[in-house]
Parts: structure tokens; sequence; C-alpha cells
């Protein structure tokens, strides 16, 4: 009857590529990715960067008692205003980018021409620094400024006089921005914990909203409906509905340290299903880059930089990204344009233009070409070919590779002057299980010998190691007592090692007295 049973077999799918070892990139994450890093090195503290508005969209940074103007394209500074007698701590474009205000610690705020950077208006009226100035989105004609005399000014430019006056802050202003759908709405934040709505058209000083981000708010910023505020201070961001009343949204706690800058930036044209949304990017001093989409409520994107970051900015064009750091150097970051957008430049600029040539795709091999037998690594696999992987080959230590040729002795000496104790523990164990690592210390040279007692003496007393190394120090003791007594480096080192037990030991001795003033006081309290 075994005989007459009919075995079945089954073909089984070859398996044609491998598992990758990286988690799938988003396609999101693709897109800030193909942002291509540079320094700009030799600056002081930048806690201020803006974009102008109008093409090219170059962009100012302050740094120090200095105003740099870089070129967004190829990232070099073209320009720099000096006249300033303290630090730089903020600057805004205006909307035509034709006018650049900045303000400095001093209090004094100044207008430039960007083309001649001449100072056109010099504003003086606050009596504290000032660190925040703004030209309004839809405004040429006004600027507003504040500062750590908590007072906000709305100033007409051309007659350089303060319009209004705004109070209702109980301590420094550090941010603020206006909205992006009325030119007579703004937003201020303090150190008080406080983000005003302010409306130029009441004249009364108070303010229309408020929110409380329960911290110093360091930024704050409109979206660009108009109707929603994101505010930092402490490490979160958080969302407030202005036309709600200023209903909490969301709060995202990503950062650990504090949030000092937020940025609202649009997303480029290429990116799928999800082109052209509008990203929150905020930076900290925990060095890290986070893109949060507002839209979702989750955090999609995230970058570290080695230095805490103070300012951010993103390009209106979506090619530029630049974060500047408390130790003076600005992360600049260029996104590379693909060859079919620049085609699409082309082709919209120019009216004549020579029609492209179809790329015909490679020809199928096949078993009846020669070419066939005579590919490559680089050919990928066809549905009906079986994978074979080729085992990788494994990198040994040097110690590993003399246990493998039975150099005990060799492989010992080669992981302690390592210095890696996990290692050092690792092949002592495996000597003592080809019972050579006695052997091993007894045909030690002098000079070795003190390798392995500077060892014992430095790991001998902790816990993880002190069950082999307790019973091994006795032994050397033993074993080389004659060397140890004619060298004097062998004599301190074995005074060490004594210093050491003996300290450990009145450790012990003193926990073991605590344990017992402790252990009847537990035994009452589980009555």
């Amino acid at each position: 009857m075994e005989e007459g049973k009919v075995e079945r077999r089954f073909p089984v799918k070859p398996k044609l590529k491998s598992k990758a070892r990286n988690r799938k990139q988003t396609s999101e994450s693709k897109y800030w990715s193909s942002f291509k890093t540079r320094q700009i090195p030799d600056l002081i503290s930048v806690p201020s960067l803006t974009f102008s508005p109008t093409h090219p969209h170059s962009f100012a940074a302050a740094h120090s008692a200095t105003l740099t103007l870089f070129s967004s394209q190829t990232l070099s500074p073209t320009a720099k205003i000096s006249s300033f007698s303290d630090a730089v701590s903020c600057a805004s474009f205006r909307s035509d980018a034709l006018l650049l205000a900045a303000s400095d610690l001093s209090g004094l705020v100044q207008v430039f021409d960007v083309k001649s950077r001449t100072p056109l208006r010099r504003l003086r009226s606050h009596t504290r620094p000032v660190r925040f100035v703004h030209f309004p989105v839809l405004d040429k004609l006004h600027l507003i400024s504040a500062g750590d005399d908590a007072l906000v000014k709305f100033w007409d430019v051309a007659e350089e006089t303060s319009v209004a006056e705004f109070t209702g802050h109980k301590d420094y202003i550090r941010c603020g921005d206006s909205s992006p759908v009325n030119s007579d709405v703004f937003i201020t934040g303090s150190y008080d914990h406080v983000v005003k709505l302010w409306d130029v058209r009441v004249r009364d000083s108070k303010s229309s909203v408020q929110v409380n981000h329960g911290a110093p708010v360091e930024d704050a910023v409109f979206l660009p409906s108009g109707g929603i505020v994101a505010t930092a201070g402490g490490n979160s961001v958080k969302l407030w509905d202005l036309i709600g009343g200023g209903r909490l949204l969301f709060s995202m706690e990503s950062h650990n340290k504090t949030v000092t800058s937020l940025c609202v930036g649009r997303i480029g044209n290429d990116f799928g299903e999800e082109s052209n949304q509008f990203r929150i990017m905020s930076v900290g001093l925990d060095g890290y880059l986070k893109v949060f989409d507002y839209g979702s409520f989750k955090v999609t994107h995230s970058m570290r930089f080695p230095a805490p970051l103070l300012s951010v900015g993103f390009s209106p064009d979506c090619s530029t990204r630049v974060i500047g750091t408390s130790n003076g150097v600005i992360y600049a970051s260029k996104r590379k344009v693909k060859e079919r957008e620049q085609e699409k430049e082309i082709e919209s600029s120019s009216f004549w233009r020579v029609a492209p040539v179809e790329r015909t795709e490679k020809s199928v091999l096949r078993p009846s070409h020669f070419r066939y037998f005579h590919r490559g690594q680089g050919e990928k696999p066809s549905a009906g070919d079986y994978l074979v992987m080729k085992p990788k080959k494994v990198k040994l230590a040097e110690h590993d590779k003399l246990l493998n040729k039975f150099e005990h002795a060799e492989a010992l000496v080669s992981v302690l002057e390592s210095k890696n104790p996990e290692n050092v523990l690792a092949v002592m164990e495996e000597l003592v299980a080809r019972k050579k690592l006695l052997k091993c210390v007894s045909n030690l040279g002098v000079e070795k010998l003190e390798l392995l007692m500077v060892f014992l003496h430095k790991y001998c007393t902790m816990p993880r190691y002190s069950s082999l190394l307790m019973g091994l120090s006795k032994k050397v003791l033993e074993m080389r007592a004659d060397d140890i007594i004619a060298s004097q480096a062998l004599k301190s080192h074995v005074r060490n090692l004594k210093r050491s037990v003996d300290e450990e030991i009145r450790v012990q001795q003193s926990l073991q007295e605590i344990q017992g003033i402790i252990s009847p006081l537990l035994k009452i309290a589980g009555r």
C-alpha cells in the first residue's frame, strides 16, 4: 500500500527581492530630504532670518551688530548693513521688497533702502531693546514694533511718527505677526504667557482676543487662512482658533527643549496629492527641526542639527530653507530641481521649442541571445529566475582572528590593548571554556602583565565583572608573586588594587548596616 501512494509536491514561488532593512520613506520625507544643506559659518548668534517676498527671494540674517543680505540662488552674501550701535534683534521686508526694517537692542528702529542700503528713517520712541519689527503684509505705509518696554507701536513710516500705541502686556514682548487677509489686524506674543490680537482701528488699547500659551511666548505666526494662529513657548507649539474666540485646537509637544522660532511654508508643486499645502516648521534649543502638518495634526518630518537653533525661514518659491544657530552658523538648504521641472520652465518661457526625442525602451534579453549569458551583476532578475543571495563576509575583530588561530596569549593581549571591558570579559570567558586562561596569564611578559593589572584594578570591583575578575586577581597574585616583587610598577598596581578592594569591602559593610536598620522597619510597615 505504501508503494501505491503518490507523493504530491507543490512548487514554491521564489522570492526575487530581499526585504528592505530600512523603513520605507514617505513621499513627504523624500521631499524634505531632497534639500541639500550647506553651512554658512563665521557669524555670531543668528536670532532672525527673513526672506524677501519677491523674486529672487534673497534673505537677511541678523548677527551681532550687522544685517547681512544673502542670495537664495548662490547662498553667498551680497551686501552688509552695519549702521547699528547695538546687536540687531529682528528684520522685516516690505511686501514689495524695496524697504527693509531692522531693530536693535538700543531701542532704535531703522528703515533701509534695499538697493542702496542707506537708512531712510530712524524711529526713536522705545526706551528698552526692540525685539520685534514687522511690515504688515497688505500695507506699505506702516510698521509695527514692540520690545522689552511691553509697548506695541504702530508707525507711519513716511511721517516718522507713532500713529498708535498699544498697552496691555505685562512682560517683555518678543514676537508677533500681521494678518495675511486684513492689514489692520496683528498679534503680539510676550513673556507674560499671553498672545494678544490687536486691531489698529480700535484705539482704546484693548485687544479683541487673547490666548494664554502657558509658557513665555517665543514666536507667534498667522496661518495662511488668517483665522488660526500658531504660538511657540516652552517645548510646545499650539494652534488657536481666533474666529472661535481663541479656542485651543491642538498642542504639539514634540520638542525636548524651548521652541525658539516658527515659520509657515508651502511645499512644492511636484509633491503628489499633497502639493501646494502648507506646513509649520519649528526649531528649538534641542537642535531639532520639526515639520508639522496642521491639517492632519501630526509631525511629518524631523531633522537634527549639532547646535541650538534660534531662527528658521522658508522661501516663498519653496526652494530654499535657512536655519540660524546660537554658535553663528547658518544651515542653508537648497532643493534640487528635477529635469522635468526645468523642461516645464523652458517650455513655459519659450515660444519656439524643439519636440523632445522619444526614448525607446531597451529590448528584453532572451536565452536565445548571446548577450543573455554575459549579463552583469546590475541586471535585475526576471519573473522566472531564482535569486541566489551571496552570504556577506563577517568582519572579525583582531582578537577573534587570533582565537580562531588558537593564539590564546596574543588574543588576550590584543583585547587588553583595545580597552573595551566587554570584549575583554568575553575573551576571558572563552579562554576559561578552553582551559587556557591561567596558562596565558603565566606566560605574559612584565609589560603585558602590567596591562592586565591595570584592567583588574579598574574593573574588578564592578558588579558586572567581579564574579570572574575577583577570582582571577587572586590567581594572578599567587602565580606571578615573584615578578610582582621584582617590579616597582607592578607593586604600585597591586597597592591600587588592594585599595579598591578595601574600599569596596567598606561600602558593602555600610550597606549591610543600612540593610539591618531598614529590614525591621519594613517588617513593621508590612504588618
